[in-house]
C-alpha cells in the first residue's frame, strides 16, 4: 500500500486537501449505489434486533484497506453516513488528510504505544478510539490531544473518546484488558486523563461462539462485556447507561444489538471482500490520472544526454523542470562515463 504522509507531520489548518474532496476524488454511481443499498440493508437488520423502545445503536462502517471514494459515496447525501472505523494509523491519517473534516473517525485496530501520541493529536476529526487497554496508551492519548487543544484551540471542546478493550474470549491472541482489571483502568481514565472521555467498554466476540449457540440464547462474550460494564458502572458510582458497549461485527452484529449493544462496527458487508494490503488504494485512480502518473514515472526515469565534449557532458533533465547540468569529466580519457 502507497500511503501518503507528507502532510501529517504537524496538524493540519482549515485549509486542506478535504475541501476539495469532492473534486478530486469522484465516486462510479454504480458503485455508490452498491454501497448505499449495502449500508441500508444492514440498518434495517439492526432495527428489528433491537428490544422494544431501547437503545439507538450507531453503525460504525469498517474502511479499511478501502479507497476514500468508497466512504465520500457514504458520507455524500441521501445518507450522509458520518461514523467511519480503520485500523491502522497510517492509512486513517492518510485518508483523513482526503476527506471531508465532518466525518467521525474511529480507530478500532490494536493500539501501538509509540503511536498514540500522533494518532490523537494529528486527526482533529478522530472521534474515537476503541481499542483503548492499558494505562499508558491511555496517558499518551491524552498528551497527543492536550498537544492539539495547544495548537488549535477551536478543537478545545471536542474530547476524544475511548473505549477499553476487554478480552472477554480469553483468547491469547487477541488485546484488551482482563474483566476484572476494567474497572481500574476506567477509573484512570476518568480520574488522570481530562481531555478523554471515557465511552464505555468494547469486545471483539470470538465468532465460533456466535456461530455455534443455540435458538434462544447469544454469544456469551457479549453477555460477558454487559456484565462487566455493569460492575464497572457499580464501582464507578455511575449507571450503568453512562457507559457503552462497542460489540458485534459483520458476522455477528445482530447477536450483539440483541444483547445491549450500543455500536456495532461493520465492514466486509458494506464494502464487500478487502484486496490484499499491499494492493489497497487510498483513492482510486481516474484514467486521467493513471495516464498522468505513467507519464510522471517516464520522465523520472529519463535524462537526455544533449552533447558532449572531451571535458563535459551536458545533460537535460525533465524532472528539475527542463534544466541544464554540465557534468565536468577528469582529465583521464578512460574515465569516460560512455561504453568504447
Amino acid at each position: 500500500m502507497t500511503l501518503d504522509t507528507t502532510s501529517v507531520s504537524k496538524p493540519r489548518t482549515e485549509v486542506s486537501m478535504a475541501e476539495h474532496a469532492n473534486e478530486e476524488m469522484p465516486v462510479q454511481p454504480q458503485r455508490a449505489k452498491q454501497l448505499i443499498k449495502n449500508l441500508s440493508d444492514i440498518v434495517s437488520r439492526i432495527e428489528p434486533a433491537k428490544k422494544l423502545g431501547s437503545h439507538e445503536v450507531r453503525l460504525v462502517a469498517v474502511s479499511k484497506l478501502k479507497p476514500a471514494n468508497d466512504i465520500l459515496a457514504l458520507h455524500q447525501p441521501p445518507l450522509s453516513h458520518l461514523h467511519f472505523g480503520e485500523n491502522y494509523q497510517q492509512e486513517l491519517l492518510s485518508k483523513s488528510l482526503l476527506l471531508p473534516r465532518e466525518i467521525r473517525w474511529h480507530f478500532i485496530g490494536a493500539l501501538q504505544t509509540n503511536k498514540c501520541r500522533t494518532l490523537a493529536q494529528q486527526i482533529p476529526n478522530l472521534w474515537c478510539v476503541e481499542s483503548v487497554d492499558t494505562a499508558k496508551k491511555a496517558d499518551l492519548l491524552q498528551n497527543g490531544k492536550y498537544a492539539l487543544f495547544k495548537e488549535s484551540p477551536e478543537y478545545k471542546d471536542t474530547p476524544l473518546r475511548v473505549f477499553v478493550q476487554v478480552n472477554t474470549s480469553g483468547e491469547a491472541e487477541k488485546s484488551g484488558v482482563e474483566p476484572g482489571e476494567a474497572a481500574s483502568l476506567c477509573k484512570h481514565i476518568r480520574e488522570m486523563c481530562p481531555d478523554l472521555k471515557l465511552q464505555g467498554l468494547m469486545t471483539i466476540g470470538a465468532i465460533a461462539r456466535s456461530k455455534g449457540v443455540s435458538e434462544g440464547k447469544e454469544n456469551e462474550d457479549f453477555v460477558a462485556l454487559r456484565e462487566v460494564r455493569d460492575k464497572v458502572a457499580s464501582e464507578l458510582g455511575i449507571e450503568d447507561n453512562e457507559l457503552e458497549l462497542s460489540m458485534g461485527m459483520s458476522e455477528d452484529f445482530e447477536s450483539a444489538v440483541r444483547c445491549g449493544s450500543n455500536e456495532v462496527r461493520v465492514g466486509s458487508t458494506i464494502f464487500g471482500a478487502r484486496p490484499a494490503k499491499k494492493d489497497a488504494q487510498i483513492k482510486e485512480q481516474s484514467a486521467e490520472d493513471k495516464t498522468d502518473n505513467k507519464w510522471q514515472k517516464h520522465l523520472r526515469m529519463t535524462v537526455v544526454v544533449l552533447f558532449h565534449s572531451p571535458r563535459s557532458i551536458h545533460f537535460w533533465n525533465p524532472k528539475a523542470r527542463g534544466t541544464f547540468a554540465r557534468h565536468h569529466l577528469p582529465h583521464s580519457s578512460s574515465s569516460s562515463p560512455f561504453p568504447n
